[in-house]
C-alpha cells in the first residue's frame, strides 16, 4: 500500500484479513497522481518509474478471499480492458534495506493522464496520516506533507491547466 489504503482503518474495511508484514522502499519509482477518481472527486496515488527515487510503503499479508474486495475497490477485474488499476508483481525492499527483497502485489493506474490531477485534502491526510501511522521514514512524510492539493489550487487561484 502507497496510497490511500496506507490508513488502517480503510485497509481493514477493504480487508478484514489483513496483517501488518513490514514498511517497505519501492526503489526507482516516484508517487504520482495520474488518474482522477470521480467517487473521490480529486487525482489518486500512483507510482511511475524514476530512476534514483523511491515510494515508501506497507507490505500486508491479506487472505485470497479478501483479493477480489480489494481488486473492486482498485477498479480492477483481471481480464477486462477499462480497468483503473492494474495489479502487478513488484520488489520491495523490508525496511529499506536492499538486502531484505519481498516480492508483494501492487496497484498502478492503467490510463495514465497527461495532465496531472491533484489530490484533495482529505485525499493527502489519509497518506499522511497512515505515514505516521505506519512511522514510514521522516523523509519521506516530509515529501508526502509538502503535496499541493486542489483544494490549494481553488482557493489560492492558481489554475496549473485545471
Amino acid at each position: 500500500a502507497y496510497g490511500s489504503n496506507l490508513e488502517w482503518k480503510q485497509m481493514r474495511e477493504r480487508c478484514p484479513s489483513a496483517m501488518f508484514v513490514c514498511i517497505a522502499k519501492l526503489k526507482d519509482y516516484r508517487l504520482a497522481f495520474t488518474r482522477t477518481s470521480i467517487k473521490r472527486g480529486c487525482g489518486v496515488a500512483d507510482v511511475v518509474i524514476k530512476s534514483g527515487s523511491d515510494v515508501w510503503g506497507v507490505v500486508f499479508q491479506i487472505d485470497e478471499r479478501d483479493i477480489g474486495n480489494l481488486d473492486a475497490k482498485e477498479g480492477y477485474v483481471p481480464g477486462r480492458s477499462g480497468n483503473a488499476y492494474t495489479r502487478m508483481e513488484c520488489h520491495v525492499y523490508e525496511d529499506g534495506d536492499e538486502q531484505k527483497s519481498i516480492a508483494a502485489m501492487m496497484y498502478t493506474v492503467t490510463d495514465k493522464q497527461g495532465n496531472v490531477p491533484l489530490p484533495n485534502a482529505e485525499y493527502k491526510r489519509q497518506l499522511v496520516e497512515g505515514a505516521i501511522y505506519w512511522h514510514l521514514p521522516s523523509e519521506y512524510l516530509q515529501r508526502l506533507e509538502a503535496i499541493r492539493t486542489s483544494d490549494a489550487v481553488r482557493c489560492g487561484g492558481h489554475s496549473d491547466g485545471e
